[in-house]
């Protein structure tokens, strides 16, 4: 009796301890924001830093979690062994171990620094959006990237470009397309 009420402590004060501690953590990261910026705007070639490891403050709160409120569940719910509680505790803590590693990867990994490289737009064709006066800016609907995009163009040409105009982009420099019409 006494070995059982041993084991139902440790796994009841390891859930209480750890789940605190994680609620903590999640309402830090909430209020706080974390350390990354997340941009919407995913039209080109991407950079990512995925440096989250397996073995964190965070996977490990929740293996604790897991390895507790399972175990004392096997404890109190299931009346079993606590060899066999404790094995249950360990694998469902390590599966909580893996969601949790799995679910901050995934989330870090929509950390990402876009990169524009128009130069590969030249000679590709597309069409005007808006009209465009000569020597201005306007936009353009172009295939960047596989993707249809609509980006903002300078008509090259002495003459107005209409609205959905052929147009063909000439040259990409200083994170600009400079376009002419195309005949």
């Amino acid at each position: 009796m006494s070995e059982i009420l041993n084991l139902y402590n440790i796994f009841l004060y390891t859930a209480i301890f750890s789940t605190v501690l994680y609620v903590i953590k999640m309402a830090v990261f909430m209020i706080a924001g974390g350390d990354t910026e997340v941009s919407s705007d995913f039209d080109t070639m991407t950079e990512a830093d995925v440096s989250f490891n397996f073995v964190s403050l965070q996977s490990i709160l929740a293996f604790f979690m897991g390895f507790g409120w399972s175990g004392l569940a096997c404890v109190i719910q299931f009346q079993t062994t606590y060899k066999s509680a404790f094995v249950t505790g360990f694998i469902v803590g390590f599966v909580f171990m893996y969601l949790s590693a799995y679910l901050m990867f995934s989330i870090k990994k929509l950390n990402k620094k876009v990169i524009y490289d128009y130069k590969t737009l030249i000679g590709k064709e597309g069409k005007a959006y808006i009209n465009i006066p000569p020597k201005k800016e306007g936009q353009i609907e172009i295939d960047f990237n596989n993707k249809l995009s609509i980006l903002e163009a300078v008509n090259n040409d002495d003459e107005t470009i209409e609205a959905f105009a052929a147009i063909k982009v000439i040259k990409a420099e200083n994170n600009k397309i400079y376009i002419t019409k195309n005949l």
